[in-house]
């Protein structure tokens, strides 16, 4: 009978785009845990690009705790990581790869306007150097989005046991599909808050990777991986208020996307590296240099789903700019402070 439970610490590195890194701690323990119940654990962060080599040791301060799938005594430990604050000595404080820490200072307005993100990641399964699946007479894009059969679709199975070790995790995802390419695939993360939907897409990475690891494959997600006449990979952001949601009309909405065009440069600062190599105004995307909007248009900067224009233009927008590769606190942080000032005048 095992009497000792793994903890895997995952955290993100200090590289743009950043990483997952993650080590296990075994503990001599058994049964329910929660987070009170979970050590810091420092690691050396002169090789994850977020301390200097002289005075290396970063710490995991744990933040959410998953269950991992199926398994007893296994868990996996999301952590945010922290450094000395020299300037005080003694206390820690966030390392500045550490966006989670700045969507927290949001935590107001999160809260008074009760927003929803979801979030749609894509990606592409890479092994022995190209696109799982491809062969040297690739048909063009077409027959692959939401493809079934051999050669329309491949690592089917991967992508359930992904699905099914998400659900059984506690993660909030809600969907999978087959993407535009072959070897292309993408999954719905929802959250009816923001902190948890932004964990759960990274704790879902990981799970992702993991799984792929067994397989050989690698999972890209760089946003313009195949060159050519194939879509990239975005990491699409829904996401409403209450207001939006409850009060909503076309003014609203309307009036919150010309808000998001003015600071679109803002935005596109922290939508993703390689972005520009996706946003070309091609392959269902607006141009990175431009913005624009518009009822059920794949093609714009945000598209207003047609089932919120037939309710009155009540629920939610999305922004099809992110890059598959975004850190989730940078971009749902940055929605939040462009609207900040907007849904303040309008309570509910």
């Amino acid at each position: 009978m095992r009497i000792k439970t793994k903890l895997e610490y995952i955290w993100l590195d200090g590289y743009k785009p950043s990483n997952i890194r993650s080590k296990i701690k075994v503990i001599d323990r058994v049964g329910d845990f929660g987070l009170k119940d979970i050590p810091n654990w420092s690691f050396d962060g002169s090789s994850t690009k977020q301390a200097r080599g002289n005075d290396s040791d970063c710490i995991l301060k744990p933040v959410r705790l998953y269950k991992y799938h199926t398994r007893r005594n296994y868990y996996i430990v999301l952590c945010e990581v922290y450094r000395k604050d020299e300037a005080l000595i003694a206390k820690e404080a966030p390392c500045k790869s550490n966006q989670r820490a700045v969507l927290r200072e949001y935590d107001r307005a999160l809260i008074e306007h009760d927003y929803w993100f979801a979030f749609e990641q894509e990606y592409f399964m890479y092994q022995n150097g190209k696109p799982f699946g491809w062969t040297d007479d690739m048909k063009p894009q077409g027959e692959y989005y939401c493809g079934v059969g051999a050669g329309k679709a491949s690592g089917r199975q991967l992508v359930k046991t992904h699905l099914d070790k998400c659900i059984d995790s506690g993660i909030g995802i809600t969907g999978i599909n087959a993407e535009v390419a072959l070897g292309q695939w993408e999954y719905q993360v929802f959250g009816n808050n923001t902190l948890k939907a932004c964990d759960d897409l990274i704790v879902s990475r990981y799970m992702l990777e993991k799984e792929a690891e067994k397989w050989g494959i690698a999972i890209d997600y760089h946003p313009k991986p195949v060159k050519g006449d194939w879509n990239g990979s975005g990491c699409h952001v829904n996401f409403s208020t209450k207001q939006m949601r409850e009060l909503g009309g076309k003014d609203m909405l309307e009036d919150v996307c010309e808000t998001l065009a003015r600071k679109h440069a803002e935005h596109m600062s922290v939508y993703g590296s390689h972005n520009a190599e996706r946003l070309t105004g091609d392959h269902e995307t607006q141009s990175i240099d431009k913005f624009s909007y518009g009822v059920s248009d794949r093609g714009a900067s945000i598209r207003i789903p047609i089932d919120v224009a037939n309710n009155g233009y009540k629920g939610y927008l999305e922004d099809r700019r992110p890059a598959s590769n975004i850190d989730p606190y940078l971009v749902t942080a940055r929605i939040v402070e462009t609207l900040w000032a907007q849904f303040q005048k309008v309570p509910i």
